[in-house]
């Protein structure tokens, strides 16, 4: 989890700038791929944006980095606890995200995230970096993926390619689910063993 007092805000604020300088990039050029306004993009490195699950999977696919590089995740170790109550929740254009914990196995690194997709509600991506799991526990989820739509229900899985076009829709009431973000190590910016992935406060 990350340190008391840190936000969503104020990790994202301490990272975009050295994932976009460390990419070379200018804010002109990000704000240009990213289709994410100069001015927004000043204030999330200066602490004073609003990210949403828009901004920060906008940004993961442009600077083809993981959410957790963009949120910079602190070490723990042991036995780890994370209260609902005590996570900063991601809000979308129908999604809630709780960013819970980063799991590093191998050559593989996944983020688990509380998915709650509001009634009556869609979330649309363009697509990110990764791998994305979901396993709904509650309610039914219609999910498009690069055209192809299928409907699941509690206990039902998908996954797919993040990086191809893909939508949430909760179809009958709130949806409940786990999300899973499954990366390759090498695509982590922090790949030093100082960097391990744990997320815990946040799509």
């Amino acid at each position: 989890m990350g340190a008391p007092g840190e936000s969503v805000r104020d990790m994202l604020a301490a990272n975009l700038r050295r994932v976009r300088t460390g990419r070379g990039l200018s804010l002109s050029e990000l704000s240009r791929r990213s289709k994410i306004g100069k001015a927004t993009l000043s204030q999330l490195e200066a602490g004073a944006g609003n990210p949403t699950i828009e901004t920060v999977f906008s940004l993961s696919r442009v600077l083809e980095v993981p959410i957790s590089d963009l949120l910079d995740p602190p070490r723990t170790s042991g036995l780890t606890v994370v209260r609902a109550a005590d996570v900063e929740v991601l809000r979308g254009q129908g999604v809630d995200l709780r960013p819970l914990r980063g799991i590093e196995s191998g050559d593989a690194v996944f983020e688990v995230y509380d998915q709650r997709v509001r009634a009556d509600s869609r979330q649309d991506s363009l697509g990110h970096v990764g791998t994305e799991h979901t396993v709904v526990q509650a309610g039914r989820l219609g999910v498009r993926v690069d055209g192809r739509e299928v409907e699941l229900g509690p206990g039902d899985y998908v996954g797919f390619d993040a990086l191809l076009p893909h939508s949430y829709t909760a179809l009958d009431g709130p949806v409940r689910s786990v999300l899973l973000l499954q990366y390759r190590s090498d695509q982590r910016l922090h790949s030093a063993p100082t960097h391990p992935p744990c997320l815990a406060d946040a799509r």
